[in-house]
């Protein structure tokens, strides 16, 4: 009978000096998962790397599994974070100046550590925190979709709910295949390009209308 993962934490970091240990800890399990992989991560070596006891760790954490799901929380923490800011940010702004911000705020959160998203990406199933990236994902549905229904009169879509789905998937996929898989579109040279591509699909979808774009 497999063994049930343990990913929650044995206690919160209140003081100082328990939440320096703890930021040594998920930084240390950063390193290690980035340059020895997941399989050869071990609590000893994450230990090891951050400069603590394994009895200091095992205070805070009752496994690697426990380490790598606060490491993907905090990560996507940060990236939904970025989102938020710049989804308030353009608020009040036109859909073309939305639209590119939306783009390039998209690159930078998968610029946070590209490295380290690649491999958090692949251990999110098997640490079991997809309700927590489905529940960021759909926090993301929701400011697009406030954002569309605050600016209706720029566009020309009905269901705002697939308006949103469509964007928020078709940015994330674009950028986060870029980032990962294809860097050099997102050179110095050729990033404003790329925002420029991404941000007119987008446009086109919601001015065009997806029916009118199929009798094309």
């Amino acid at each position: 009978m497999a063994r049930k993962l343990q990913t929650n934490p044995r206690k919160s970091a209140s003081q100082e000096r328990s939440r320096a240990t703890v930021d040594a800890l998920l930084e240390a399990t950063a390193r290690v998962l980035m340059k020895e992989g997941y399989d050869r991560a071990s609590t000893n070596r994450i230990a090891e790397v951050a400069g603590v006891s394994i009895g200091s760790l095992y205070q805070y954490f009752p496994s690697k599994e426990a380490l790598v799901a606060a490491v993907i929380d905090r990560h996507t923490q940060e990236v939904s974070q970025l989102t938020r800011n710049a989804l308030v940010k353009v608020a009040a702004r036109p859909i073309e100046v939305a639209a590119r911000e939306f783009v390039s705020v998209a690159i930078d959160a998968h610029r946070i550590n590209p490295k380290l998203h690649g491999v958090l990406a692949e251990q999110i199933p098997r640490i079991g925190r997809l309700e927590n990236i489905e529940a960021n994902q759909q926090e993301a549905y929701a400011l697009v979709r406030g954002y569309l229904e605050a600016h209706q009169d720029e566009i020309d879509v009905a269901d705002l709910d697939l308006a949103a789905f469509i964007c928020v998937t078709s940015v994330e996929a674009l950028t986060h295949g870029a980032v990962l898989h294809n860097p050099e579109l997102l050179a110095p040279n050729r990033v404003d390009r790329f925002i420029e591509e991404a941000s007119r699909l987008i446009l086109r979808y919601l001015r065009s209308g997806a029916s009118d774009l199929l009798r094309r």
